[in-house]
């Protein structure tokens, strides 16, 4: 027997103002895949302002650290490797030498120079790698620039780049937030057309911007540690950009899991998201994990997946991973529907994406199913999810595994849905539930059985005697269901 192709792997070093980070993903997909991820903080950008030139510790430094990233690369067996350089070395009188130096260390890497627009698309391409509807305006902040992009219905119109990232507004302020402030308003008065997202969502894209997320998910005690998709209101966002801009570094220091090699950015990473607040007065504010490097990798690596739905794709990764069946999760795509009636689109798609993920917990231990597939779902990795996406799925794959509602590991998927998520998630894997009992994951057994409202009913229909044949067992989950949904239960089985 020949042996296994191992999966395609790919690098990309992101060489920022601020840092540089390498990521090596693996196989070709429609959600990209990290398998390595380390990032090394150079500030190449300090002092451009002043000198024009690259920062001489951070060059010195770069040398050694993708003299590190190319061993690794080599090491993991990658056949792509890109370093993308941003602002810093685009603007600096020896960004080009800088550039021939590192050709000299790093022979193995394409080393590209972005302009400001390359660099907003990158960044917008990896939004929109999970967020495929995006409307509003998106920021990407780094440590030499701010690129804005505006969306609209997840593609991509006007775009533009500003002299805003952390490291260079600091510089070009002296360190005085006042200035700043006004800086950011100057600059951008530059771009008018960002006044045509208002009322829409602002999307937030780079360290600086991620920084400020994590902040806020520690002294608001929220329940999931995650930045990707993590939402604010506009007014939660401005109260956050007021409190990070007066505090003292020693409170800012105090939170857990505080960013402590970003703190001193964060007063700037506030005053130009509070000076975006009130130009664009958004509805809503999400934050992006995924941009220039994910952007890269659906140009570069997995152009040809880009039309595929993330969110299925993901389910259907997990289920080729874990189900008994590869047939079954179509056939309970088709069973659950009878239920579901008049579902909006993207209800149907988390009702799909659970029927795919439904088998994830077949080879875990018993008596640990439930909490280990809420687990497994609530905090995959992935560009899909929202969070009310993932405490949804989460918390029908543990219903479907016999968990109840009133159990305290659910808790944190419960605050992030309001009631009418948290009854269709109950229903939908109270659902589940029933099928696998039915056909104890084989899409053979399922065929003769269906469910149907009638008036006040819920109806179990059993065509056969193979179906019939556990009736106690299936009683009692179709009466579980039916007192879910406020229905009295009944089987109709062959005599």
């Amino acid at each position: 027997m020949s042996a296994r192709k191992p999966p395609r792997r790919t690098a990309v070093v992101d060489l920022g103002s601020n840092s540089v980070r390498l990521v090596v993903f693996e196989g070709v997909a429609r959600n990209p895949v990290s398998i390595f991820n380390e990032k090394a903080v150079l500030r190449l950008g300090r002092g451009l302002e002043t000198t024009g030139r690259l920062n001489e510790e951070g060059v010195a430094g770069a040398i050694g650290v993708l003299a590190r990233f190319e061993a690794v690369v080599r090491g993991m067996g990658a056949d792509l490797f890109e370093v993308l350089a941003t602002a810093a070395v685009r603007d600096a009188d020896n960004g080009a030498d800088f550039v021939e130096m590192l050709r000299d260390t790093i022979p193995s890497a394409t080393i590209r120079i972005l302009s400001g627009l390359e660099e907003a698309d990158y960044a917008a391409t990896g939004l929109l790698c999970g967020m495929t509807d995006a409307d509003g305006l998106m920021a990407d902040i780094g440590g030499g620039s701010l690129e804005l992009v505006s969306l609209r219905d997840g593609s991509m119109g006007q775009s533009q780049t500003l002299r805003l990232g952390v490291i260079r507004l600091a510089d070009r302020a002296g360190g005085d937030i006042a200035r700043a402030r006004a800086l950011v308003e100057t600059d951008l008065d530059r771009a008018p057309w960002i006044a045509e997202s208002s009322g829409r969502t602002l999307y937030l894209v780079g360290g600086a911007f991620r920084a400020l997320a994590r902040l806020q998910i520690a002294r608001s005690f929220y329940p999931l540690n995650i930045v990707h998709q993590y939402e604010l209101s506009a007014a939660d966002a401005r109260e956050l950009t007021g409190w990070v801009i007066g505090a003292s570094r020693r409170a800012l220091e105090r939170l857990p899991g505080a960013p402590r090699k970003r703190l001193d950015d964060m007063p700037y990473a506030a005053t130009v998201l509070r000076r975006l607040l009130r130009r664009v007065q958004p509805s809503r504010v999400v934050f992006s994990v995924d941009g220039l490097r994910e952007g890269w990798y659906m140009r570069r690596v997995a152009a040809d997946h880009a039309s595929e739905d993330p969110l299925e794709a993901i389910a259907r990764e997990i289920s080729a991973q874990t189900s008994r069946s590869p047939t079954l999760p179509s056939a309970l795509i088709d069973w659950t529907a009878p239920l579901f009636e008049c579902q909006t689109p993207q209800a149907l798609r988390l009702r799909v994406a659970a029927c795919w993920m439904s088998d994830c917990g077949a080879h875990d231990h018993p008596e640990y199913r439930a909490e280990q597939s809420f687990s497994r779902i609530l905090l995959a990795p992935g560009v899909a999810f929202s969070h009310p996406a993932r405490g949804f799925l989460a918390l029908v794959m543990a219903m479907r595994y016999e968990a109840e509602l009133d159990q305290a590991f659910l808790q944190s998927a419960r605050r992030l849905l309001d009631a009418q998520s948290l009854r269709t998630a109950e229903i939908l894997g109270l659902c589940l539930r029933l099928a696998y009992v039915l056909c104890a994951g084989t899409p053979q057994l399922l065929e003769g059985t269906a469910l149907a409202r009638k008036a006040d009913k819920l109806v179990l229909i059993l065509s056969d005697q193979r179906s019939a044949s556990n009736v106690d067992s299936v009683s009692r989950r179709l009466d579980r269901l039916a007192q879910a949904m406020g229905l009295a239960p009944l089987i109709e089985a062959p005599q």
